[in-house]
C-alpha cells in the first residue's frame, strides 16, 4: 500500500486563498474544535480580519452521543459575537462523513439564526453519509474507512498531518 503524503502547510496556503474568495462583508470565521479552531485562529490573523474568530464543538449534538458519551470538547464552543444575520464561514480540518458538520450547524443555531453558513475545509476525504459539501477544500483524497487523518499543530504553529489505520 502506498503512503499518502500531504503537505499541511502548502494546503493551508491554498485554504487562505479559498477563504479569501468566500469572505463576505460582515462575515465571521468559526472553527470546528480542534483542528478547525486552529485553522480559524491562524486565518483570522493571516487575513488581518477585524475582531476575533469563534470556536464551535460538536459534542452536544452528536448522533453518536449515546455510544461515545460526553467528551472534553463539549465546553469549547465560544462565539464572541452575535451570529444573528451574520455570514458564518465554518472552518474544519478534515471532512469525512458530514456528521460533525451537521452537529456543529445544530449547535450554531442554538446561538441564533445566521444569514448563511458556508463550509471550507483543509482536506475532503470523501465518504459522506450526509448531503454536506464544502464550498472550498484545499485537497480531496480517498482514504479507506479504517484510516484516520488528523491535523497536528506543532511548535511555532506549523501544521502537519497524522495518519493512522490500514
Amino acid at each position: 500500500m502506498s503512503t499518502l503524503h500531504l503537505d499541511a502547510q502548502a494546503l493551508y496556503a491554498d485554504l487562505v486563498r479559498g477563504v479569501q474568495r468566500l469572505l463576505q462583508p460582515d462575515a465571521v470565521l468559526v472553527g470546528i474544535w480542534s483542528g478547525g479552531a486552529w485553522l480559524a485562529e491562524r486565518l483570522q490573523q493571516d487575513l488581518k480580519l477585524d475582531g476575533s474568530h469563534g470556536v464551535i464543538s460538536s459534542a452536544l449534538h452528536r448522533d453518536d452521543f449515546g455510544s461515545k458519551g460526553m467528551n472534553a470538547s463539549a465546553d469549547h464552543t465560544k462565539l464572541p459575537f452575535d451570529i444573528d444575520g451574520r455570514h458564518v464561514l465554518l472552518i474544519d480540518d478534515v471532512l469525512y462523513t458530514g456528521r460533525t458538520t451537521r452537529a456543529v450547524i445544530n449547535e450554531l443555531f442554538d446561538f441564533g439564526r445566521p444569514a448563511s453558513v458556508t463550509l471550507a475545509v483543509l482536506v475532503d476525504r470523501g465518504g459522506r453519509e450526509l448531503p454536506i459539501e464544502p464550498a472550498f477544500s484545499a485537497a480531496r483524497v480517498a482514504l479507506a474507512p479504517s484510516q484516520r487523518l488528523r491535523l497536528v499543530k506543532g511548535d511555532g504553529g506549523r501544521f502537519s498531518f497524522d495518519m493512522t489505520g490500514d
